[in-house]
């Protein structure tokens, strides 16, 4: 499996290379096209004079400096000049006028313009003359006077052009190398956090430890990744203790009445000899046991699930949540529960609507067992549900730790129940963004509940809300728009 850092140099080696080459064929034809270009241009200019009778020209040009009928490249090489001109009568003929001592052959192109009849019309060739490339001018001279024909040798111009090439073709190896070189530090240099990263990723992946920090080091693209995954470890691990606390909690709690089971079973073996007041009563305890496992198990489930699940998130108005939770505590246990929302016009906040019933519902259910007597008011305003009853109420002592799973206070050790109902209202709550208070009541009771934030510009006549007082199994029970 190639790695990123690799693929990282292999880019940009090529793209090195493909900038290189075309910068070096560019370049190339750039110098050839004006070196062309300067040996077309001293060709005319010498071919102008030798017309006028300048046939020195062939033998005293510098073709060193362009213009001027010179052409690039030494005026003499080894050989002599590397200018040749001649003469070309309308027959074909051909008469030597000077410079290196080389007879041009004669193309048909050459032959047509030594016989048109009007002068200055030109054709360019190049012709090799043994091992040698002449770059060859013939001109019409006309009316009958057949052509001129110009020429310079450009093997020495082509070993130039070559030796450009040579040079642009190291050049662009080079280029190569050092943008494969560059490539490599530069994709080290990137990657070096990825790979730590994931590093951390299959350590965690192989040993299950979720301890670990990754460093955080810039805020572009690598670092932001490097935070989420630290804050994604931060959440399993807390996830993890959150779990691991559950199920410490709920093997404490469920050990008390399994013993208790236990202990009733083995005396169940012995029920022969048990009158028919003790059969009754070990009967009743064991269905007291049962239902209350039952219900611990019941409300382990539900914490584990307070979370929402799936539940998606929506637009929902307290008063019509705080209303739907009083008349299904009021089916289930028959007691007057007054629901209050006068103040609740706008009270819509985002959230899950069946977790948020279910808060409201284990607040009904806490107050209903911990005060037998008298009536449960529930009161929502402005992000705020409290519940209000008129039991025993709260000792400074417990207002804190109420909510904390298991808890059970020591006016309540002799109630039903399991501890979890107000955790459960707690983990709901803070899953909305919200917080969870409890305090003594005046005049005797207690005040528990929990706010929420509200939707900016929320708009009860767009949700189930209702301004209105109500009161379930109370004075009278009032319907009201958009209510269930």
């Amino acid at each position: 499996m190639t790695s990123l850092r690799a693929r990282f140099a292999l880019a940009f080696a090529v793209v090195g290379a493909v900038v290189a080459v075309l910068v070096g064929v560019l370049s190339y034809r750039a110098a050839a096209d004006r070196i062309t270009d300067e040996i077309d241009r001293t060709l005319a200019s010498v071919s102008s004079a030798v017309a006028a009778g300048q046939d020195q020209v062939l033998e005293s040009a510098d073709p060193g400096e362009p213009g001027r009928g010179r052409v690039p490249g030494p005026g003499r090489g080894r050989e002599g000049p590397q200018l040749v001109g001649q003469a070309v009568a309308a027959d074909g003929t051909v008469t030597h006028l000077g410079g290196r001592a080389v007879t041009l052959p004669v193309p048909d192109v050459a032959r047509a313009l030594a016989a048109a009849p009007a002068p200055g019309r030109t054709a360019t060739t190049e012709i090799a003359v043994g091992r040698d490339t002449y770059r060859v001018l013939t001109t019409a001279l006309g009316g009958g006077r057949g052509a001129l024909q110009v020429a310079v040798d450009v093997d020495e111009t082509r070993r130039v052009l070559g030796g450009t090439a040579n040079q642009i073709t190291l050049v662009s190896v080079v280029v190569l190398l050092g943008a494969a070189g560059t490539g490599w530090l530069l994709a080290r240099r990137i990657t070096r956090r990825l790979v730590r990263l994931a590093e951390v990723a299959e350590e965690v992946s192989a040993s299950g430890r979720i301890d670990r920090e990754v460093p955080v080091d810039g805020r572009d693209e690598v670092g932001r990744l490097s935070s989420s995954f630290n804050t994604m470890l931060g959440r399993l691990a807390a996830a993890r203790e959150a779990q691991d606390r559950l199920v410490q909690d709920a093997a404490h709690e469920l050990r008390t009445p399994l013993t208790s089971l236990r202990t009733n079973a083995s005396v169940l073996r012995r029920i022969d000899e048990l009158s028919p007041d003790a059969r009754a009563r070990l009967v009743a305890d064991v269905q007291s046991e049962t239902r209350e496992l039952s219900h611990l198990v019941d409300e382990l489930v539900e914490l584990a699930l307070s979370g929402g699940g799936n539940e998606p998130e929506e637009p929902v108005d307290l008063a019509s949540v705080a209303r739907e939770a009083a008349e299904r505590v009021r089916r289930r246990t028959g007691r007057e529960l007054r629901v209050d929302t006068e103040r609740s016009t706008g009270s819509v906040v985002r959230g899950r609507r069946q977790g948020l019933e279910r808060a409201v519902g284990n607040l009904l259910e806490n107050a209903a067992k911990f005060a037998p007597d008298g009536p449960i008011d529930v009161q929502v305003a402005e992000g705020r549900v409290t519940v209000a009853d008129r039991g025993p109420g709260i000792a400074e002592t417990d207002a804190g730790r109420i909510f904390d799973r298991f808890y059970r206070a020591d006016t309540a050790r002799g109630l039903p129940g399991s501890g979890l109902g107000l955790s459960i209202v707690r983990d709901m709550v803070e899953a909305h963004g919200g917080s969870v208070f409890a305090r003594p009541r005046d005049g005797g009771g207690a005040e528990v509940g929990f706010t929420v934030d509200l939707l900016p510009n929320s708009d009860p006549d767009h949700v189930e809300a209702s301004p209105e007082s109500i009161t379930v199994d109370g004075v009278r029970p009032v319907h009201h728009r958009g209510a269930r």
